[in-house]
Protein backbone atom coordinates (compact mmCIF):
# COMPACT_ATOMS: atom_id res chain seq x y z
CA UNK A 1 0.00 0.00 0.00
CA UNK A 2 3.15 2.47 0.99
CA UNK A 3 4.71 1.63 -2.57
CA UNK A 4 1.39 2.33 -4.20
CA UNK A 5 0.50 5.82 -2.44
CA UNK A 6 4.81 7.09 -3.49
CA UNK A 7 3.89 5.57 -7.06
CA UNK A 8 0.84 7.69 -6.99
CA UNK A 9 2.68 10.95 -5.47
CA UNK A 10 5.59 10.84 -7.49
CA UNK A 11 3.13 10.69 -10.94
CA UNK A 12 1.04 13.47 -9.49
CA UNK A 13 4.16 15.33 -8.76
CA UNK A 14 5.37 14.91 -12.41
CA UNK A 15 2.12 15.86 -13.77
CA UNK A 16 1.89 19.05 -12.25
CA UNK A 17 5.65 19.56 -13.22
CA UNK A 18 4.32 19.24 -16.59
CA UNK A 19 0.85 21.41 -16.21
CA UNK A 20 2.72 23.95 -14.56
CA UNK A 21 5.81 23.97 -17.53
CA UNK A 22 2.66 24.04 -20.08
CA UNK A 23 1.17 26.92 -18.45
CA UNK A 24 4.25 28.45 -18.40
CA UNK A 25 5.31 27.89 -21.97
CA UNK A 26 1.85 29.26 -23.28
CA UNK A 27 2.05 32.59 -21.50
CA UNK A 28 5.47 33.20 -22.91
CA UNK A 29 4.26 32.50 -26.26
CA UNK A 30 1.92 34.68 -26.28
CA UNK A 31 4.38 37.67 -24.72
CA UNK A 32 6.84 37.02 -27.22
CA UNK A 33 3.94 36.73 -30.00
CA UNK A 34 4.28 33.77 -30.98
CA UNK A 35 8.07 33.11 -31.38
CA UNK A 36 8.73 30.93 -28.11
CA UNK A 37 7.40 27.63 -29.96
CA UNK A 38 9.08 28.15 -33.38
CA UNK A 39 10.33 24.64 -34.00
CA UNK A 40 13.91 25.92 -34.64
CA UNK A 41 13.98 27.90 -30.74
CA UNK A 42 12.55 24.92 -29.25
CA UNK A 43 15.58 22.98 -30.63
CA UNK A 44 17.76 25.56 -29.43
CA UNK A 45 16.49 25.58 -26.05
CA UNK A 46 17.38 21.88 -25.49
CA UNK A 47 20.76 22.28 -27.30
CA UNK A 48 21.27 24.88 -24.52
CA UNK A 49 20.26 22.65 -21.52
CA UNK A 50 21.99 19.84 -22.59
CA UNK A 51 25.19 20.17 -20.55
CA UNK A 52 23.74 21.35 -17.34
CA UNK A 53 20.75 18.53 -17.62
CA UNK A 54 23.39 16.11 -18.02
CA UNK A 55 25.57 16.89 -14.61
CA UNK A 56 22.14 17.44 -13.39
CA UNK A 57 21.87 13.78 -13.86
CA UNK A 58 25.10 13.18 -11.79
CA UNK A 59 23.86 15.58 -9.11
CA UNK A 60 20.58 14.13 -8.77
CA UNK A 61 22.06 10.98 -7.32
CA UNK A 62 23.90 12.36 -5.18
CA UNK A 63 21.71 14.95 -3.67
CA UNK A 64 18.94 12.02 -3.43
CA UNK A 65 21.36 10.24 -0.45
CA UNK A 66 21.66 13.91 1.27
CA UNK A 67 25.06 14.70 -0.02
CA UNK A 68 26.03 17.46 -2.73
CA UNK A 69 28.75 17.35 -5.64
CA UNK A 70 30.35 20.90 -6.43
CA UNK A 71 33.22 19.83 -8.46
CA UNK A 72 31.11 19.11 -11.94
CA UNK A 73 32.29 22.23 -13.42
CA UNK A 74 35.75 21.87 -12.93
CA UNK A 75 35.81 17.92 -13.64
CA UNK A 76 34.21 18.60 -16.61
CA UNK A 77 37.18 20.81 -17.61
CA UNK A 78 39.46 19.47 -16.16
CA UNK A 79 38.78 15.51 -18.42
CA UNK A 80 38.03 17.53 -21.45
CA UNK A 81 41.78 18.63 -20.99
CA UNK A 82 43.04 15.60 -20.82
CA UNK A 83 40.97 13.97 -23.32
CA UNK A 84 42.53 16.65 -25.59
CA UNK A 85 46.10 15.95 -24.93
CA UNK A 86 45.13 11.93 -25.00
CA UNK A 87 43.75 12.41 -29.00
CA UNK A 88 46.48 14.69 -29.94
CA UNK A 89 49.11 11.78 -28.35
CA UNK A 90 47.58 8.60 -29.84
CA UNK A 91 47.87 7.53 -33.32
CA UNK A 92 44.52 6.66 -33.26
CA UNK A 93 41.56 7.41 -36.06
CA UNK A 94 38.12 7.87 -36.52
CA UNK A 95 35.53 5.98 -34.46
CA UNK A 96 38.56 4.19 -32.37
CA UNK A 97 39.96 7.23 -31.76
CA UNK A 98 36.39 8.79 -29.95
CA UNK A 99 36.25 5.47 -28.17
CA UNK A 100 39.27 5.65 -26.50
CA UNK A 101 39.42 9.42 -26.07
CA UNK A 102 35.65 8.96 -24.47
CA UNK A 103 36.93 5.92 -22.30
CA UNK A 104 39.92 7.80 -21.33
CA UNK A 105 38.10 10.67 -19.82
CA UNK A 106 34.67 8.10 -18.77
CA UNK A 107 38.05 6.53 -16.52
CA UNK A 108 39.59 9.70 -15.22
CA UNK A 109 35.73 11.48 -14.07
CA UNK A 110 35.02 7.95 -12.40
CA UNK A 111 38.30 8.31 -10.52
CA UNK A 112 37.57 11.52 -9.54
CA UNK A 113 34.15 10.68 -8.44
CA UNK A 114 35.95 7.77 -6.13
CA UNK A 115 38.11 10.39 -4.81
CA UNK A 116 35.50 12.69 -3.95
CA UNK A 117 33.50 9.58 -1.96
CA UNK A 118 36.69 8.88 -0.02
CA UNK A 119 36.75 11.13 2.82
CA UNK A 120 32.52 11.09 2.84
CA UNK A 121 32.10 7.22 2.80
CA UNK A 122 35.33 6.70 5.03
CA UNK A 123 35.66 9.75 7.47
CA UNK A 124 32.33 10.75 7.67
CA UNK A 125 33.34 14.46 6.26
CA UNK A 126 30.62 16.76 4.74
CA UNK A 127 30.62 16.54 1.04
CA UNK A 128 30.37 20.55 0.53
CA UNK A 129 33.95 20.45 2.16
CA UNK A 130 35.71 17.50 0.23
CA UNK A 131 34.08 18.62 -3.09
CA UNK A 132 35.39 21.96 -2.97
CA UNK A 133 38.28 20.76 -2.53
CA UNK A 134 38.61 18.76 -5.86
CA UNK A 135 36.72 21.60 -7.30
CA UNK A 136 40.05 23.49 -6.46
CA UNK A 137 42.15 20.38 -7.57
CA UNK A 138 40.60 19.22 -10.72
CA UNK A 139 40.56 23.99 -12.12
CA UNK A 140 44.11 23.50 -11.00
CA UNK A 141 45.66 20.57 -12.60
CA UNK A 142 43.11 21.55 -15.94
CA UNK A 143 45.50 24.91 -16.12
CA UNK A 144 48.43 22.99 -15.44
CA UNK A 145 47.90 20.05 -18.15
CA UNK A 146 47.32 22.66 -20.29
CA UNK A 147 49.90 25.16 -19.68
CA UNK A 148 47.11 27.92 -19.43
CA UNK A 149 46.05 27.36 -22.84
CA UNK A 150 43.05 25.51 -24.82
CA UNK A 151 44.58 22.19 -26.31
CA UNK A 152 43.47 22.16 -29.98
CA UNK A 153 42.22 18.91 -31.20
CA UNK A 154 44.45 17.83 -34.64
CA UNK A 155 41.39 15.42 -35.54
CA UNK A 156 38.32 16.13 -37.15
CA UNK A 157 36.76 13.07 -36.07
CA UNK A 158 35.10 14.72 -32.94
CA UNK A 159 33.53 17.47 -34.93
CA UNK A 160 30.36 15.54 -35.76
CA UNK A 161 29.50 15.47 -32.23
CA UNK A 162 29.67 18.71 -31.24
CA UNK A 163 27.64 20.53 -34.03
CA UNK A 164 26.13 17.77 -35.95
CA UNK A 165 22.70 16.89 -36.29
CA UNK A 166 20.94 13.83 -36.88
CA UNK A 167 17.56 12.92 -38.37
CA UNK A 168 17.66 15.80 -40.70
CA UNK A 169 16.10 12.99 -43.77
CA UNK A 170 13.34 12.70 -41.22
CA UNK A 171 12.28 15.44 -39.65
CA UNK A 172 13.04 17.66 -42.86
CA UNK A 173 9.82 16.67 -44.92
CA UNK A 174 8.00 17.56 -41.66
CA UNK A 175 9.39 21.35 -41.88
CA UNK A 176 11.39 20.30 -38.54
CA UNK A 177 14.73 21.07 -37.63
CA UNK A 178 16.95 18.03 -37.27
CA UNK A 179 18.09 16.94 -33.51
CA UNK A 180 21.55 18.35 -32.62
CA UNK A 181 23.55 15.25 -31.50
CA UNK A 182 24.82 16.81 -27.86
CA UNK A 183 20.89 16.52 -27.52
CA UNK A 184 20.68 12.53 -28.65
CA UNK A 185 23.59 11.94 -25.97
CA UNK A 186 21.25 13.97 -23.15
CA UNK A 187 18.08 11.90 -24.21
CA UNK A 188 20.60 8.50 -23.72
CA UNK A 189 22.17 9.83 -20.45
CA UNK A 190 18.47 10.39 -19.09
CA UNK A 191 17.17 7.29 -20.20
CA UNK A 192 19.64 5.20 -18.79
CA UNK A 193 19.90 7.36 -15.36
CA UNK A 194 16.10 7.22 -15.36
CA UNK A 195 16.31 3.38 -15.92
CA UNK A 196 19.32 2.73 -13.18
CA UNK A 197 17.45 5.10 -10.00
CA UNK A 198 13.93 3.70 -10.91
CA UNK A 199 14.10 -0.18 -11.87
CA UNK A 200 17.33 -1.93 -10.26
CA UNK A 201 18.06 -2.63 -6.84
CA UNK A 202 20.86 0.03 -6.52
CA UNK A 203 18.31 2.56 -7.51
CA UNK A 204 15.86 1.69 -3.72
CA UNK A 205 19.34 1.68 -2.13
CA UNK A 206 20.06 4.91 -3.43
CA UNK A 207 16.68 6.33 -1.80
CA UNK A 208 16.91 4.26 1.36
CA UNK A 209 20.07 5.93 2.14
CA UNK A 210 18.57 9.26 1.29
CA UNK A 211 15.98 8.16 3.57
CA UNK A 212 17.49 7.50 6.38
CA UNK A 213 20.96 5.98 6.36
CA UNK A 214 21.37 4.29 9.77
CA UNK A 215 18.25 2.20 8.92
CA UNK A 216 19.35 1.34 5.28
CA UNK A 217 22.81 0.33 7.05
CA UNK A 218 20.59 -1.90 9.69
CA UNK A 219 18.21 -2.81 7.05
CA UNK A 220 21.90 -4.56 5.35
CA UNK A 221 22.64 -2.03 2.80
CA UNK A 222 26.12 -1.54 1.86
CA UNK A 223 25.60 2.28 2.46
CA UNK A 224 29.72 2.92 1.71
CA UNK A 225 29.61 1.13 -1.61
CA UNK A 226 26.33 2.73 -2.51
CA UNK A 227 27.48 6.28 -1.58
CA UNK A 228 30.52 5.77 -3.28
CA UNK A 229 28.80 4.68 -6.70
CA UNK A 230 26.92 7.74 -6.60
CA UNK A 231 29.78 10.61 -6.47
CA UNK A 232 31.30 8.11 -9.45
CA UNK A 233 27.65 8.18 -11.75
CA UNK A 234 28.81 12.30 -10.65
CA UNK A 235 32.01 12.06 -11.80
CA UNK A 236 31.08 10.09 -15.06
CA UNK A 237 28.62 12.72 -16.21
CA UNK A 238 31.10 15.50 -15.98
CA UNK A 239 33.65 13.64 -18.04
CA UNK A 240 30.80 13.22 -20.55
CA UNK A 241 30.17 17.01 -20.53
CA UNK A 242 33.64 17.57 -20.91
CA UNK A 243 33.34 15.37 -23.96
CA UNK A 244 31.14 17.04 -25.76
CA UNK A 245 32.13 20.54 -24.44
CA UNK A 246 35.98 19.15 -26.08
CA UNK A 247 33.91 18.34 -29.32
CA UNK A 248 31.72 21.44 -29.49
CA UNK A 249 34.87 24.09 -29.22
CA UNK A 250 37.28 21.46 -31.04
CA UNK A 251 39.47 21.96 -28.02
CA UNK A 252 39.86 20.42 -24.36
CA UNK A 253 40.11 24.26 -22.43
CA UNK A 254 41.05 25.02 -18.81
CA UNK A 255 37.81 27.69 -18.70
CA UNK A 256 35.21 25.48 -20.31
CA UNK A 257 32.66 24.55 -17.50
CA UNK A 258 33.59 26.63 -14.87
CA UNK A 259 31.25 29.39 -15.79
CA UNK A 260 27.55 28.92 -14.44
CA UNK A 261 27.47 25.22 -15.19
CA UNK A 262 27.83 24.37 -10.99
CA UNK A 263 24.78 26.26 -10.24
CA UNK A 264 22.55 25.49 -13.08
CA UNK A 265 22.87 21.78 -12.34
CA UNK A 266 21.69 22.00 -9.05
CA UNK A 267 19.20 24.17 -9.63
CA UNK A 268 17.88 21.89 -12.40
CA UNK A 269 17.95 19.07 -9.71
CA UNK A 270 16.13 21.40 -6.55
CA UNK A 271 13.80 23.23 -8.90
CA UNK A 272 12.95 19.67 -10.91
CA UNK A 273 11.54 18.51 -7.40
CA UNK A 274 14.51 16.67 -5.92
CA UNK A 275 15.18 17.40 -1.84
CA UNK A 276 18.29 18.87 -0.80
CA UNK A 277 17.47 16.86 2.48
CA UNK A 278 17.61 13.47 0.60
CA UNK A 279 15.40 10.62 0.07
CA UNK A 280 13.12 12.09 -3.10
CA UNK A 281 13.83 12.74 -6.83
CA UNK A 282 13.68 11.97 -10.41
CA UNK A 283 15.90 11.91 -13.51
CA UNK A 284 12.67 13.38 -15.50
CA UNK A 285 12.80 15.88 -12.99
CA UNK A 286 15.95 17.13 -13.03
CA UNK A 287 15.11 16.99 -17.12
CA UNK A 288 12.36 19.21 -16.33
CA UNK A 289 14.18 21.40 -14.08
CA UNK A 290 16.94 21.97 -16.71
CA UNK A 291 14.12 22.37 -19.71
CA UNK A 292 12.29 24.99 -17.34
CA UNK A 293 15.42 27.21 -16.05
CA UNK A 294 16.44 27.04 -20.05
CA UNK A 295 12.97 27.83 -21.06
CA UNK A 296 12.96 30.55 -18.47
CA UNK A 297 16.47 31.96 -19.80
CA UNK A 298 15.35 32.05 -23.47
CA UNK A 299 11.99 33.98 -22.78
CA UNK A 300 14.36 36.12 -21.15
CA UNK A 301 16.36 36.68 -23.83
CA UNK A 302 12.82 36.89 -26.32
CA UNK A 303 11.78 40.08 -24.08
CA UNK A 304 15.10 41.31 -24.27
CA UNK A 305 15.03 41.54 -20.42
CA UNK A 306 18.47 42.62 -18.85
CA UNK A 307 21.57 39.46 -18.65
CA UNK A 308 22.04 40.99 -15.23
CA UNK A 309 18.30 41.11 -13.97
CA UNK A 310 17.93 37.03 -15.47
CA UNK A 311 20.46 36.21 -13.00
CA UNK A 312 18.30 37.58 -10.43
CA UNK A 313 15.37 35.42 -11.44
CA UNK A 314 17.35 32.38 -11.29
CA UNK A 315 18.09 33.03 -8.31
CA UNK A 316 14.58 33.63 -7.04
CA UNK A 317 13.03 30.21 -8.70
CA UNK A 318 15.89 28.55 -6.37
CA UNK A 319 14.77 30.12 -3.17
CA UNK A 320 11.08 29.29 -4.47
CA UNK A 321 12.05 26.01 -4.99
CA UNK A 322 13.72 25.11 -1.59
CA UNK A 323 11.17 27.37 0.17
CA UNK A 324 8.36 25.36 -1.16
CA UNK A 325 10.18 21.60 -0.75
CA UNK A 326 10.45 23.23 2.88
CA UNK A 327 6.40 23.94 3.64
CA UNK A 328 5.68 20.48 2.00
CA UNK A 329 7.80 18.65 4.68
CA UNK A 330 6.51 20.79 7.64
CA UNK A 331 2.76 20.38 6.25
CA UNK A 332 3.63 16.14 5.94
CA UNK A 333 5.18 16.53 9.02
CA UNK A 334 1.87 18.07 11.01
CA UNK A 335 -0.16 15.53 8.98
CA UNK A 336 1.82 12.70 10.45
Amino acid sequence: MGTLSSTRTYWLRISLAVVVFIAFVVVVNVAAHGAFLEPSNLIMVLRQITYNCILGVGQTFVIITAGIDLSVGSLASMTGVIMALFANAVHLHGIALVLATLAVGVAVGALAGYVNALPVVRLNLPPFITTIAMLQMALGLSYIFSHGQPIALRSSAFTNLGIGTLFGSVLGPLHLPSLPVPVIWMIAVLVIASVLLTKTRFGRYVFAIGGNEEAARLAGVNVIRVKTLVYVISGVCAAIVGFLYMALFSSGSPQTGTGDELLESIAAVVVGGTSLMGGRGSIIGTFFGALLIGSLYNAMNLLNIDSYLQKVVLGAVILLAVVLDELRKRYLARSA
